[in-house]
C-alpha cells in the first residue's frame, strides 16, 4: 500500500491501459496529464500499482499467490474491522463518561440551588421574625410614650388645680405669694 501513487486526473476517465504481454517485464506507465484548465474540475485519484501479471506456466504457483493475496486482504479487513470496533468502543466509553460528568454536574447544581433556596427561606423567616419584633418594640414604645404623655398631662392638670387653689387662697387671705417668678 505504501507504493500507491496519487495523481491528479481530469474527471473524465482516461482510456484503459493497453494489455500487457506476459513475456515482457511490466513497466508502470505514468499518465501524462495536460496542464489544468480552469473550466474542467480536477479530482484526486489514488491509483494502486498493478500487481505482476500471473504467469500461465505455473498453476499451483498462481494459486498460492492468489491465496496469499486473499489471506492478506482478509487480514487487512480484519484489522480494519478491529480498528473500527476499538474506535467505537473508545467513543462510547467517552460518551458514557461525559454523560456521567454532566449528570454529576447537574446533581451538584441542583443540590446547591436547593440549599440556596432553603437558606433564603430561613433568612426570610428570620427577617419576618425580626420585623415582627421591631413592630412589637415600636408598639411598646408608643404605648410607653402615651402613658408618659398622660402622666405629664395629669401632672399639669394637678399643678393648674394647685395653682388655682393657691391663687384663691391668696385672694381670700389677701397675702402675696412668697415666691415670685419674674420670668417675662
Amino acid at each position: 500500500m505504501a507504493e500507491e501513487l496519487k495523481k491528479l486526473v481530469e474527471v473524465e476517465a482516461p482510456p484503459p491501459p493497453p494489455p500487457v504481454e506476459p513475456s515482457k517485464p511490466v513497466v508502470q506507465e505514468k499518465a501524462v496529464v495536460p496542464p489544468p484548465d480552469d473550466t474542467k474540475a480536477l479530482a484526486v485519484v489514488e491509483k494502486a500499482p498493478e500487481s505482476e501479471p500471473k504467469k500461465i506456466s505455473g498453476g499451483s504457483h498462481d494459486r498460492d499467490i492468489a491465496l496469499a493475496e486473499v489471506g492478506k486482504e482478509k487480514r487487512l479487513s480484519f484489522i480494519k474491522a478491529w480498528e473500527e470496533s476499538e474506535k467505537t468502543k473508545a467513543e462510547n466509553k467517552a460518551q458514557k463518561k461525559l454523560s456521567a460528568v454532566a449528570a454529576w454536574e447537574n446533581s451538584k447544581k441542583a443540590a446547591l440551588e436547593a440549599k440556596l433556596r432553603k437558606t433564603e427561606e430561613q433568612l426570610e423567616k428570620k427577617k419576618a421574625g425580626y420585623a415582627e419584633k421591631m413592630k412589637n418594640k415600636i408598639a411598646l414604645i408608643h404605648k410607653d410614650a402615651e402613658e408618659k404623655k398622660a402622666m405629664v398631662e395629669a401632672r399639669r392638670g394637678e399643678e393648674f388645680l394647685k395653682a388655682e387653689e393657691m391663687a384663691a387662697k391668696y385672694r381670700a387671705t389677701g397675702q402675696t405669694p412668697k415666691k415670685l417668678l419674674w420670668c417675662f
